[in-house]
């Protein structure tokens, strides 16, 4: 009996056949699934409340030193709050708060970017000029002034970190539709009759997503980092909630006196937007076809 051709690979198939191949990208993919499964289980995985004061354990250090106890393992702040406990609730609000940022600014990139791509003349020339306008501009000190003007809370730091993560979306995605705006598929829907928005949301926008999708991981990363920074500076979440910059920026002046309170939250940090970029980095080694061998 004659051996069978094998199967051809579904797309998911495929795509994680490319993405396994990365080995820094499988590690951050592992981590990112640590830490959702942490923040969506934290009432059940964290050993403490994130505002409980253990008034008797103030800068108690972690469990491995002089000092320490198994009660809480990474140590406790200058109020006697549990460390560990507070990274765990802290990644809900960072993810929840990542997922927020990208989830805006691509919905608004991707229509403007559509819109300036497809229409094009003097639609295109404004949308663009007032995206170079703000990629000119420092983006940090932009979403500084935004949440200034806003109030300091982390809702409007979330939208002033979706407004500086827009330019991005709108310069990918006007790209990919004048790449795909000239392609024989798109040509014949357009003799077929199809209408500009059916062209560009269904037709046209399918094909543009891989960028989108791998721009969309690293912004993750760059809303989680922004995100930390905008707390550090106390126009993010305000106290006592416990989200990663905001816990550093609480406890700078015990840097020297006490290392775990500033070192564990800042490598977080570090991890996780690692962890982002590292998946970013196999993502576009999966869905780039120029990148398949």
């Amino acid at each position: 009996m004659e051996n069978s051709a094998p199967l051809p690979m579904t797309p998911l198939q495929e795509f994680w056949c490319y993405f396994k191949k990365n080995k820094g990208a499988v590690v951050g993919l592992i981590y990112i699934i640590i830490v959702v499964f942490l923040a969506i289980f934290a009432d059940f995985v964290a050993p403490h409340l994130p505002a409980e004061q253990f008034r008797d354990y103030l800068l108690a250090p972690p469990v491995w030193m002089e000092g320490g106890s198994w009660q809480f393992i990474l140590g406790t702040d200058d109020v006697g709050r549990d460390i560990l406990s507070r990274l765990i609730y802290g990644a809900r609000l960072s993810l929840l708060i990542g997922c927020l940022v990208v989830i805006l600014s691509l919905i608004l990139g991707i229509t403007l970017g559509l819109i300036a791509g497809y229409v094009g003349g003097i639609v295109d020339n404004l949308i663009m000029r007032i995206v170079d306008i703000m990629l000119a501009l420092p983006s940090l000190i932009l979403a500084l002034v935004m949440v200034a003007i806003l109030g300091p809370s982390i809702i409007n730091a979330a939208i002033a970190l979706a407004f500086i993560a827009l330019p991005h979306y709108v310069r990918l995605t006007r790209a990919a539709m004048i790449t795909e705006l000239n392609k024989d598929y798109v040509i014949a829907s357009k003799v077929a009759g199809a209408g500009a928005f059916r062209q560009m949301f269904i037709n046209i926008l399918p094909n543009c997503l891989s960028p989108l999708i791998v721009q969309a991981s690293l912004g993750f990363s760059n809303a989680i980092l922004d995100m930390a920074a905008l707390g550090f500076l106390g126009m993010g979440a305000q106290p006592p909630t416990p989200e990663w910059g905001t816990m550093l920026s609480d406890v700078l002046q015990f840097v020297q006196s006490a290392w775990w309170v500033v070192t564990f939250p800042g490598l977080v940090i570090l991890m996780t937007v690692l962890a982002f970029n590292l998946m970013g980095d196999g993502l576009r080694d999966a869905l780039d076809p120029k990148l398949k061998q």
